[in-house]
């Protein structure tokens, strides 16, 4: 017979009686019998535990069970929740931490509840298998989405209607964002952290979980060779230094081979097999990080300032990218993500 530890998670985060009630988006992560603890976990680490560093403001954190209680769990664990599908009427964040399968059914009441809440103007987010559930209500229907490359092409089959991309840790489209595999789920939950809050909120709270604070969802879920070999690491560890110190400057594949003591078509092939991404993905995405912190950190910064000191060289280069990788202009991502203290 199978033994199993209860568990009972808070539904609304209650902060203490010396501090003020929190105001900031309300976050509604939801539990149901197959709970993925990991996923589940990820969500409340970032978003329902207490910070009373980031000041009154800050998200509202509560469990939503979508079926009667007590809802068995990954790992032996069962839970129970205080509050019920009703929590989705006020929330302006709903969670899906993965799915009890790929292929399993997902309820009616739940389907329309997240329905009227996105028509309400609430932002959904899977987190790895939990994309079936949001597949299931159509909302991603037209749109990109994305989840662990395991269940890729059993989504895109089930349903041919999104744009399933398994290449990517996450891909936001604004009210609807999806996350790859389990790790992805804290990227995309500190990306949505630095989209409400700023880039220091994100790296404050990626801080205490001891990971890097930001990692583009355009990354690779995997690369081939995820720890470098000792030798690879110190050909390529400085070149990677020298990239980030240089990126206002005319950086060359030949300069980036030559500086790492191979042909090119060698380090390619190597510098591939140890980011993910080929060098000249890397660069494009390194100098849009570095417009995108000039952006949020200096207010008084001109355009023509911001490509210049990325590498971009003209403002029109820079809002192309901007245009074509993150969907926005640099005046209108710098509108959004610029926090003022």
């Amino acid at each position: 017979m199978t033994t199993y530890t209860k568990i009972t998670p808070i539904a609304p985060q209650t902060p203490p009686l010396s501090c003020s009630p929190l105001t900031g988006p309300r976050v509604v992560t939801l539990a149901y019998d197959g709970l993925c603890t990991f996923e589940f976990g990820v969500a409340v680490e970032v978003f329902g535990l207490a910070r009373p560093e980031m000041g009154t403001n800050w998200y509202r954190h509560a469990t939503a069970a979508i079926e009667p209680g007590p809802l068995r769990a990954a790992g032996g664990l069962t839970a129970t929740t205080t509050g019920g599908l009703g929590m989705l009427e006020e929330a302006d964040l709903i969670v899906v931490p993965g799915w009890r399968g790929i292929d399993e059914p997902v309820p009616a009441p739940l389907l329309d509840a997240l329905r009227t809440a996105h028509a309400r103007g609430a932002r959904l987010m899977s987190l790895c298998s939990g994309v079936a559930v949001l597949a299931a209500t159509g909302l991603l229907n037209g749109r990109r989405a994305t989840t662990h490359w395991r269940y890729a092409e059993a989504i895109a089959t089930l349903y041919p209607e999104i744009h399933v991309d398994a290449d990517v840790l996450y891909i936001d489209e604004g009210d609807v964002l999806t996350a790859a595999g389990s790790a992805a789920g804290i990227d995309l939950c500190l990306h949505v952290v630095r989209r409400d809050f700023g880039a220091d909120a994100a790296n404050s709270v990626a801080r205490r979980l001891v990971v890097p604070p930001h990692r583009e969802g355009g990354q690779a879920q995997f690369i081939v060779t995820p720890v470098p070999r000792e030798h690879e690491g110190q050909r390529l560890g400085p070149l990677i230094d020298w990239i980030d110190a240089n990126l206002h400057q005319e950086v060359s594949l030949a300069q980036m081979a030559a500086r790492s003591g191979m042909s090119a078509r060698t380090f390619q092939r190597r510098f591939r097999d140890l980011t993910g991404s080929s060098p000249g993905e890397y660069l494009l995405t390194r100098r849009l990080r570095r417009a995108c912190d000039l952006l949020e950190r200096q207010a008084t910064i001109s355009v023509d300032d911001v490509a210049l000191a990325s590498g971009f060289g003209t403002p029109a280069t820079l809002r192309h990218h901007f245009r074509s990788r993150l969907s926005t202009s640099p005046a209108a991502y710098r509108s959004r993500f610029r926090h003022v203290d």
